[in-house]
């Protein structure tokens, strides 16, 4: 699989972009989101996706790794295809579709064109433990505390599911950040 394309970019528009990589021209399908993120340089690295089919090989192209791992559990779900995700980011941020995801917001999801109401409730439901939020991730990123771990790994060793508790746990830690571990277990407890 073709998975990164380092060349000369030879045509910049807002639906593809061409790079020249030793003498091959590659044709490649981006979002309006990547077309903001492409660099001036001439020489450019990007991120690809390669969608094989019986009439046609279609690469894709994502400036960042998180872009191209969200575009490819978007059409991992029923309904949405390659185009309809390159849509979805043409539309939105990966943090804004990340956090329409776990936050449950389908009307963000509908807003865009082509997904209607039971394909927008289908990535929620498909994908809602698979994608975290920006904000979750941050708090999870950036709060390195004991008491938050040893609560997570009481959790999981009583069989609680580790994305479901993380998102408790953070809660929990957001409205009490002194929280004893018994506090913050007895806590979440009570909401999972």
């Amino acid at each position: 699989m073709i998975t990164k394309i380092e060349g000369r970019l030879t045509e910049k528009n807002p639906t593809h972009i061409i790079i020249n990589c030793n003498g091959i021209s590659y044709f490649i399908n981006i979002s309006l989101y990547t077309y903001e993120q492409l660099p001036d340089d001439e020489f450019i690295s990007i991120f690809t996706h390669l969608q094989v089919k019986e009439d046609a090989h279609t690469l894709y192209g994502f400036m960042s790794r998180q872009e191209r791992e969200i575009f490819r559990k978007l059409i991992s779900v029923s309904g949405i295809g390659a185009n309809t995700a390159r849509l979805m980011f043409s539309s939105l941020s990966p943090d804004e579709i990340k956090h329409a995801i776990a936050t449950s917001d389908d009307a963000t999801i509908k807003s865009v064109k082509g997904i209607g109401a039971k394909t927008a409730q289908r990535v929620i439901i498909d994908l809602k433990d698979k994608i975290e939020s920006t904000e979750e991730a941050k708090t999870l990123t950036f709060q390195s505390n004991t008491n938050r771990d040893e609560a997570l790994s009481a959790l999981e060793t009583l069989g609680y599911v580790k994305k479901q508790a993380e998102r408790v746990i953070v809660k929990i830690m957001k409205d009490q950040p002194d929280a004893s571990i018994e506090a913050i277990v007895k806590q979440a407890l009570k909401n999972l």
